[in-house]
């Protein structure tokens, strides 16, 4: 009998590690479950096709079910998992019963935070998750003429910015002094407020949910602040693990909410893996346990999951995060932490900052750029990174989680060599820039 593999949820960890036990072990039975109607799409893209950057709903599939079917992954749509019995190592499956399985992955994914407030079963509150479900809210947009998006999360500031490029009336509503609080610092954040401003944007910072109002459907957004009339409300809250059936099943559970996993991708229970938004992995540096990233740390996560699982090796190591999105007219980005969380968790830091540019300054298209680094004291070895700009901002973080991963330090940074080609990038390179400058500072104090 060949060996089976049993994966809970069709995300991109669910997916991800479909391909993985395929990888290792090709004459694997590999059987997905899935709620929902598709997978294999790309659901980080609906926010650009709201906004209309993107012209359709359809450009966001990945692959078709045909292609899945082809290559030996037998996905079931619209079906539950209902329950897990690791000891008798079997699922309980909505309309097929008890299910065996060999090895397990659980990749149940997410759910928004419950904003917890009156009025949460009206119509017209969009919780943007499910593709199909985008795409009948897409035409509700076309009549929409004012929205409140709740709370300035990483979704929220993209469909800001989308309702905003859609001519829609759009107010954001978040309890703390600037979006992205929790993770971006307020001055990589105040170009992109001043820029929602010209698109009309209206920002309640400091302002809390107090519910939804209206009958039936809702009208109104009341908050700290008053009332904000409203035709659609999209509740962009915290992202939280999906982990109840691991939870009801004995995993265990961290900190955060998350699954419990080793470098494996396993979980506390022999025989089952878990990625994605339902686990947690620890920061590479602090050791803080973290939850719901990015769709390629969930895709990384189930590939790593399902080569173990179906009898392979392979290791997911803790993360140093590097992120980025447009917000506005800008894009913000960095890599592992910035002056927020560093002074949150009492960690301490000297700064090297610069505003650059990303091509020669006299091209065509010349953007600024906006690099700010954090350095232990010291050693100057470089610990985070925030970045304000147009282009170039992703590329950026990427190599910056890297240097805080391999301990490059100030004196690295500032003597890296960098490509110079007037049309995309600049003689001095900004995150040179930085590094000089921070040197400099310390120089100047006689820390150095």
């Amino acid at each position: 009998m060949p060996h089976k593999t049993v994966i809970i949820g069709g995300g991109a960890a669910g997916l991800g590690s479909a391909g993985g036990v395929k990888a290792a072990d090709p004459d694997a039975e590999v059987v997905v479950y899935t709620e929902f109607e598709d997978v294999a799409y790309s659901p980080c893209g609906i926010p650009y096709v709201h906004g209309q950057e993107i012209p359709d709903f359809e450009r966001l599939f990945l692959a078709t079910k045909e292609q899945y079917v082809q290559v030996g992954i037998d996905v079931h749509y619209e079906t539950s998992v209902t329950g897990i019995d690791t000891a008798a190592r079997t699922v309980q499956v909505t309309g097929e019963g008890t299910v065996g399985y060999d090895t397990l992955i659980v990749a149940t994914g997410f759910e928004y935070a419950d904003p917890g407030v009156p009025g949460g079963d009206l119509e017209g509150l969009y919780y943007v998750k499910n593709i199909r479900a985008a795409m009948e809210w897409d035409k509700v947009l076309d009549s929409v003429k004012r929205a409140v998006v709740v709370h300035a999360t990483p979704l929220g500031v993209e469909m800001t910015t989308s309702l905003a490029h859609r001519g829609i009336e759009t107010h954001l509503i978040d309890p703390n002094p600037w979006p992205l609080a929790d993770m971006a610092d307020a001055d990589i954040m105040a170009p992109v407020e001043e820029s929602w401003r010209e698109l009309g944007v209206v920002a309640h910072f400091n302002t809390t949910l107090k519910g939804f109002v209206g009958q039936g459907h809702v009208s109104a957004v009341a908050t700290s602040d008053g009332e904000l009339p409203c035709d659609l409300v999209v509740v962009a809250t915290h992202k939280t693990p999906n982990a109840r059936l691991a939870a009801a099943a004995g995993l265990k559970i961290g900190s955060t909410g998350g699954i419990v996993v080793d470098e494996r991708m396993a979980t506390s229970v022999p025989g089952v893996f878990a990625a994605g938004d339902a686990v947690e992995v620890p920061h590479g540096l602090t050791r803080v346990p973290l939850q719901g990233l990015t769709g390629s740390h969930a895709y990384a996560q189930g590939k790593t999951a399902g080569v173990n699982a179906g009898g392979g090796t392979r290791a997911y190591k803790a993360v140093y995060v590097p992120w980025g999105t447009p917000a506005g007219k800008w894009v913000i980005g960095g890599a592992s932490f910035g002056e927020t969380t560093a002074t949150a968790l009492g960690i301490p830091y000297v700064l090297g900052q610069a505003q650059g540019i990303s091509r020669a300054r006299y091209y065509p298209g010349v953007k600024p750029v906006k690099v700010k680094l954090l350095a232990e004291p010291g050693s100057l070895r470089l610990i985070g990174a925030q970045m304000v700009g147009q282009e170039g901002i992703k590329e950026r973080a990427d190599f910056l989680a890297m240097a805080v991963k391999h301990g490059f330090t100030f004196h690295d940074l500032s003597t890296m060599e960098n490509v110079y080609s007037p049309a995309i990038g600049a003689l001095n390179e900004p995150i040179v820039v930085a590094a000089t400058n921070g040197l400099d500072e310390l120089r100047k104090a006689g820390k150095l």
